[in-house]
């Protein structure tokens, strides 16, 4: 199975047209939160109408999942903390979104809601409590923020990641845990994309401006992660110890240069020093 990752387009409509052309090449597209953009001239309710029709346009064509991040919070629940109600209606077009543990060949994935209180905390508590009792040899998880004092968090001054999810990914140790929200991670020095806690590989895409969005892509049969930036382009084997820095892709199989991050394998330069 091959699950393309992307995070925080925030309304950025190119992207979003690359993502929806490149989404039938793969089995699943992974969005991990962020799709909207709360500092956009664009009315809210105007971004969140455009990205549900590209939304729908990617179900089409593939499986999809998407957590919600911070961006994406619309309204506030019962209980005064931030939610994303309109998050919450893509399940209709068959999108798995938060608060869903689904199956998808042999592995399981959970999606988990950005969390503004103790109250959404704790349904992230039960959550996982509860897929955790029918997990599978691969636990993945969908999560906005990544977990701190990760290089997938750093932020060149201070982490920026989230420390519960550093206590979950510890008490139920799953395979992965794809996460965005800090845009500058793997780009700077201490920096990563990637990032691994005990047995639990962590990814964070990073953010750049521009078509195509940075991403990562999972090649979960060959057990390989390959992250596609402007100018970069590395893999890591999921199979082996961590190891820094990730090697650069220097001969990309066919499906991957179709993605159009990877025109020519010399192109693809050495990555930075260890982050």
């Amino acid at each position: 199975m091959r699950c393309l990752v992307v995070a925080d387009l925030h309304y950025s409509l190119p992207q979003l047209d690359w993502l929806v052309s490149a989404s039938a090449q793969f089995d699943l597209v992974i969005f991990a939160g962020d799709a909207l953009d709360i500092g956009s001239m664009v009315d809210f309710r105007a971004q969140i109408l455009v990205v549900k029709k590209y939304l729908a346009l990617l179900a089409a064509q593939t499986r999809v999942i998407l957590c919600s991040g911070n961006h994406d919070l619309d309204e506030r629940n019962a209980d005064g903390e931030k939610v994303s109600r309109w998050i919450s209606e893509v399940r209709e077009m068959g999108i798995a979104c938060d608060g869903d543990s689904l199956v998808i060949g042999e592995a399981l994935f959970t999606v988990c809601p950005w969390w503004d209180g103790p109250l959404v905390r704790q349904r992230i508590i039960d959550q996982l409590d509860h897929a955790a009792s029918s997990r599978l040899q691969r636990w993945i998880w969908v999560h906005h923020a990544p977990p701190a004092d990760s290089p997938t968090s750093w932020g060149g001054k201070r982490f920026f990641g989230d420390v519960e999810l550093v206590h979950w990914i510890r008490t139920y140790q799953p395979s992965m845990v794809i996460s965005g929200h800090v845009h500058q991670s793997p780009f700077i020095k201490d920096g990563s994309w990637y990032d691994r806690l005990d047995q639990t590989w962590v990814f964070n895409t990073g953010l750049q401006p521009g078509r195509p969005p940075t991403c990562i892509v999972l090649d979960l049969d060959a057990d390989q992660a390959f992250w596609l930036a402007a100018g970069e382009a590395q893999w890591i084997d999921l199979t082996a110890p961590l190891k820094r820095p990730a090697a650069a892709i220097e001969a990309p199989p066919d499906w991957l240069t179709s993605l159009d991050r990877i025109v020519d394998p010399s192109l693809a330069k050495p990555p930075a020093a260890a982050g």
